[in-house]
């Protein structure tokens, strides 16, 4: 049961990310474009998953567990490191230039166009080469 959940859930944020037409990069990109064609919708969408997540997040952790697992699996830090900084920094820089982001790219896979699965391959290439470069800092911190 526990993966048909899952299942309606991705199929529901797709589609509000489809309605909401962020899966369409210059809608995207043109939030960017203060000077020129700027389109506010992404705030209005941002504030609208800032709004949902907050008031989720009070109804549903006054539960002790899930519906569908034995525990909530929540961040264990709070700390801000030079990580989470440069993780962020990142995926910032590349959201404004390709106007693609890992959530609204996945809907976008069935338009047809080459570019969401372009998109794909280089985040899925980069998530690679930053894991292999975590694990080799670590092999060489702990020599």
């Amino acid at each position: 049961m526990r993966i048909v959940w899952a299942l309606i859930t991705g199929l529901v944020f797709g589609l509000g990310i489809t309605v909401s037409g962020m899966i369409n990069p210059s809608k995207v990109l043109n939030f960017f474009d203060v000077a020129g064609t700027w389109d506010p919708s992404l705030a209005f969408v941002m504030a609208s998953a800032l709004l949902t997540t907050a008031v989720g997040y009070r109804l549903v952790l006054v539960r002790p567990a899930p519906l569908f697992h034995a525990k909530f699996h929540l961040p264990k830090t709070t700390r801000i490191d030079r990580q989470l900084i440069a993780g962020s920094a990142i995926y910032g820089v590349g959201w404004g230039l390709i106007g693609y982001c890992p959530g609204g790219v996945v809907p976008a896979l069935g338009l047809g166009h080459t570019e969401p699965w372009v998109f794909v391959a280089a985040l899925l290439v980069g998530m690679a080469i930053a894991r292999f470069t975590r694990n080799q800092l670590a092999k060489a911190v702990a020599a």
